[in-house]
Formats: C-alpha cells, sequence, structure tokens
C-alpha cells in the first residue's frame, strides 16, 4: 500500500484482551479517523484472498447470457420479483461501467433469513448447482468469513471509541450485509459514447484515463473489497489528492461509510473514492457489513456528537442506495417505515 494507506495485521482482533489487541485498535482508529481507507490481513479466511480462491467467486461472470438473465434484477426485466438483490448489466452509457450481482444473507444464512415483506430482505436469485457447481457453496463461505471480519473491525472500532466492545452486536445480528460481484470491462471505443470530457476522464500519472467507477463514498458501514490484482481504485487523501489503492495477495482494502461516520460524530471518516480504467478488464469483491434492515440508528453516548432523531436503518438504505444508476427506477418500490430522520 502507499504511505497513506496502512496494511495492518488484524489476527489479535480474534483472540482475547492483550496489549497486542489494544495497540492493533489504535492502528485501526489512527486509519479510521485520518484518511478512512486501510489494508487488513492475518484473519479467519483469508486463504479467500488468493488468485484461485477469488476465481472460484468469479466464476459467475462465465455464465452464459441466458443464465445471467434468469438473475436479473426488476429494473432490467420487468417479468422478474426481486428489485434489490441479482443481476445488473452494463448500463453503456452511464460513468459507472460495470455489471454485476448482489446478494443478500440468504445466500449464506437459507434457515436463519426471518421471513419479511421488505424489498430489502428478499430473496437473492442465485444460478443452480447444474449451471456452477460448487459456486453456492464457495460464495455462502466467502460470506460468512467477512461477517467475521466486519464484526471484529466494529467490535475494535467500538473499543477506539471507549465503548463497550458488543455495542454493535444487536445491530447486525440478522443483518443484512451484500456481497456484490464486480466485472469491469474495458469500454467499447465504438460504442458511441464520448468518454473525453471531465465527467468520464482525468489525467493519471500524465495519461487520460476512462473513469469506470463515479466518485463517491459508501453510504453504510464498513466496506470490505478484495480485489483482483489489478489497479484502478484510487481514494482521496487527507490532502485531496487521489491516491491509488494498490491491490495484494492476502489483504482486504477497509473503508468506511457515511453512516458510522455519522453515527460516531465524525471520528470515522467515509472517503470518497472511485475507479478509473486499467489497461484489462477489471473484477472487484466488495462485501459491504450491514445491520438489521430495522435496526434503530440512534445517537451513541459520545461527548461532542452531533444529536439526530433516531431513524431505521432500512430507510435511509433505501433512499441513499436507489440513487444509484444499477438500482435506478425503483425508489418507489419500497415506502418508509418510520420517517427519516431531519
Amino acid at each position: 500500500m502507499t504511505p497513506d494507506i496502512e496494511t495492518i495485521g488484524i489476527a489479535d482482533l480474534f483472540g482475547p484482551p492483550s496489549p497486542a489487541r489494544d495497540r492493533t485498535d489504535a492502528r485501526i482508529m489512527a486509519a479510521a479517523s485520518g484518511i478512512g481507507f486501510m489494508a487488513v490481513r492475518d484473519f479467519p479466511g483469508d486463504d479467500w484472498l488468493t488468485p484461485d480462491k477469488r476465481a472460484q467467486l468469479l466464476r459467475i461472470f462465465s455464465l452464459a447470457d441466458a443464465e445471467k438473465q434468469k438473475l436479473l434484477r426488476w429494473n432490467f426485466d420487468r417479468t422478474k420479483k426481486n428489485v434489490y438483490r441479482g443481476w445488473f448489466p452494463l448500463q453503456p452509457t452511464a460513468v459507472s461501467y460495470k455489471e454485476g450481482v448482489d446478494m443478500g444473507p440468504d445466500l449464506a444464512h437459507a434457515t436463519d433469513v426471518p421471513a419479511s415483506d421488505d424489498p430489502l430482505c428478499e430473496p437473492t436469485p442465485l444460478p443452480t448447482e447444474d449451471a456452477l457447481p460448487g459456486w453456492r457453496a464457495a460464495a455462502a463461505d466467502y460470506y460468512r468469513a467477512m461477517e467475521t471480519v466486519g464484526n471484529a473491525l466494529m467490535r475494535s472500532i467500538a473499543r477506539g471509541l471507549g465503548l463497550p466492545e458488543t455495542i454493535f452486536d444487536a445491530y447486525f445480528k440478522h443483518g443484512i450485509s451484500t456481497l456484490r460481484l464486480i466485472r469491469y470491462p474495458l469500454r467499447d471505443a465504438n460504442a458511441g459514447v464520448d468518454t473525453s470530457g471531465p465527467e468520464f476522464s482525468v489525467v493519471h500519472k500524465g495519461e487520460t484515463r476512462t473513469i469506470i467507477g463515479r466518485e463517491h463514498a459508501d453510504s453504510g458501514f464498513v466496506t470490505l473489497l478484495a480485489q483482483d490484482g489489478v489497479e484502478g481504485l484510487q481514494a482521496k487523501n487527507l490532502a485531496g489528492e487521489w491516491i491509488d489503492v494498490p491491490p495484494a495477495n492476502g489483504t482486504l482494502a477497509v473503508n468506511f461509510g457515511q453512516l458510522l461516520e455519522r453515527w460516531t460524530g465524525g471520528r470515522v471518516r467515509a472517503t470518497r473514492h472511485r475507479v478509473i480504467a486499467p489497461k484489462t478488464a477489471r473484477f472487484s469483491i466488495p462485501f459491504f457489513y450491514e445491520p438489521r434492515v430495522d435496526a434503530e440508528i440512534a445517537p451513541l453516548p459520545l461527548t461532542g456528537a452531533e444529536p439526530f432523531e433516531p431513524f431505521l436503518y432500512g430507510d435511509y438504505l433505501w433512499e441513499a442506495a436507489t440513487n444509484f444508476v444499477e438500482m435506478s427506477g425503483i425508489k418507489h418500490l419500497r415506502q418508509p417505515r418510520r420517517a427519516k430522520a431531519s
């Protein structure tokens, strides 16, 4: 990683209280409150972060188009019932030039997901075992591994804030975390899309590069990103400069979302980031660690934190998620379950 983005071994987070764990907590809190980006290594499930293991998950992109179409969301195929989970195809004229699939907790906890009429809790359309042998089991294992890391990081942040380490646990029980698999293909130069303007291109290291992932800050809590060895992800540092987040086997890139920034009174920073086009197709595997859809977000007992009216996570998430191009056209399909915060 670059000097701005520290790589932190987090093995001690999974052990008993110790001076070593305290030091790890301090490093995590320094990164979270500083640039808001870090890389982590040495954790249960880190064997997934090798090319061969990642390839097991990314096999889904080898599906025939007819099989992918079975997984499409409602806004891309009105015959489908799923509106939040499932496949999103390339949007040729969009800045964010990608295709992928969003999967929820039923992938890994099919028998433990509470019944709900909330579209945020809908079942995930998944490829059949015949279409992709062994894939569902592999994806479920990865999902559970990322839940374990997410829980450990949230406990570390709680300790770093001077709060009980389990203060966040109940929020994330029966959470609706999302595992997303993304492919960024090379944009077709003959597609008739003008990518010369500032919305679509930037100069990076003296070379004009196309933007394929629009600048944004994640909306939620903690994002755990496995990269495929191809560069392209950039974060904005404290000086407002764009810096590369180089991919490295055995590590997850970690960043924090706007809701966690708000909840912690700004003690954790949500960092803006983007993706610029590499020389070849790029794949990424983000995991968004998220609480229950009905979790009530209320002010934490932190000195100096700005007060706000409690609100439900699901209401906040729907408002934020439906602003992205791959979620366009579905905002009206869910009504707030409680008035949003002022």
